[in-house]
């Protein structure tokens, strides 16, 4: 059972080797444990830090990608290395590397295939009280799109299964937090939350630079995520309303109509054939978008037999080598 923690790095430099010191390097049931950064971008001399420190393996960009292609670099490179656990962490050493062992139990023991950090929000005092209502009502909203019971959705500190790692798909160009959790949620896979600690803040946060610019954010990738992975209900539920409105305004303009006051309220008619049409023609979206949605679902399934094929063929290869 082979373990990768991968450590997606943005100018890292003078907190990476603190939070590498703190990475386990033994964890029962697990026969090897190899370590990985994503460097994305980097203009200072993060790299040099995790070689000279010993990393086994580095994912490096010329040119800043984002949280979300970062993320998805390493779950290829860690596949491809033949990792059956994958554990994402900070370079900042926002989590306790002892905790890992806590993340990747519930794999080995077959209960969960994606392990996600619960961090203690309420008492983590760099953690305004705007933040913490904030994360609350994020991991709620994600929680009602996923269908799912994590409590912290935001947090970075995860384990995946190596069969749900191939399954994972990440389109927005934010974070890949929020969008794989209402994936994971929709496919079925069985995911679980563990409470974890947290250490002291050593810089600031850098995936976002104002907490407006967070939550604007943050929502657009959830209700991105919820139209992708539920479309039927998303437009046919705007669909609907819009019906119904229609549908009401209308029946007010026939009881006017019946007492004799139509003539003065035929914008109402208007405006009822206006909404009515507008349903129709959302609901008929709805259907469309509810076509493409399967057909979403068999190219994933295509996806992950085409990866499943790759990864093994790469995770034989290297295991010849290796022997």
């Amino acid at each position: 059972m082979k373990l990768i923690i991968q450590v997606p790095c943005l100018n890292e430099a003078e907190t990476l080797e603190i939070a590498l010191n703190a990475l386990p390097k033994h964890i029962d049931g697990i026969d090897e444990i190899e370590y990985l950064i994503i460097n994305d971008g980097s203009q200072d001399n993060t790299v040099e830090v995790a070689k000279k420190w010993g990393i086994n393996y580095v994912v490096n960009f010329r040119r800043n990608k984002g949280l979300a292609k970062g993320f998805m670099a390493g779950l290829d490179a860690c596949l491809r290395n033949g990792a059956d656990i994958i554990v994402n962490t900070d370079a900042d050493n926002q989590y306790c590397g002892d905790d890992i062992e806590k993340l990747v139990r519930p794999i080995l023991d077959e209960k969960a295939d994606i392990v996600i950090g619960e961090r203690p929000i309420d008492s983590t005092e760099h953690f305004s009280p705007l933040k913490k209502k904030l994360q609350h009502i994020g991991s709620w909203t994600v929680r009602v799109a996923s269908n799912s019971d994590i409590p912290d959705a935001p947090s970075g500190f995860r384990a995946y299964s190596r069969e749900a790692a191939m399954r994972l798909n990440v389109t927005n160009e934010y974070t890949y937090t929020l969008e794989t959790i209402i994936q994971a949620g929709h496919q079925k896979i069985a995911m679980q939350s563990v409470p974890i600690r947290t250490n002291a803040e050593l810089r600031k946060s850098r995936l976002f630079s104002s907490m407006f610019g967070y939550v604007k954010r943050s929502m657009v990738t959830i209700v991105r995520s919820f139209i992708m992975y539920k479309p039927l209900r998303f437009f046919g539920t705007i669909g609907i309303i819009s019906f119904l409105i229609g549908v009401g305004i209308g029946v007010r303009y026939i009881i006017y109509k019946i007492l004799g006051e139509g003539a003065g309220h035929i914008q109402s008619l208007i405006l009822a054939s206006t909404f009515i049409l507008m349903g129709v023609e959302t609901y008929i979206i709805a259907l469309l978008a509810d076509v493409i949605n399967s057909t979403r679902k068999i190219l994933e399934d295509v996806q992950y037999h085409v990866r499943k094929l790759d990864y093994d063929k790469t995770k034989d290869l290297k295991a010849e080598e290796d022997a």
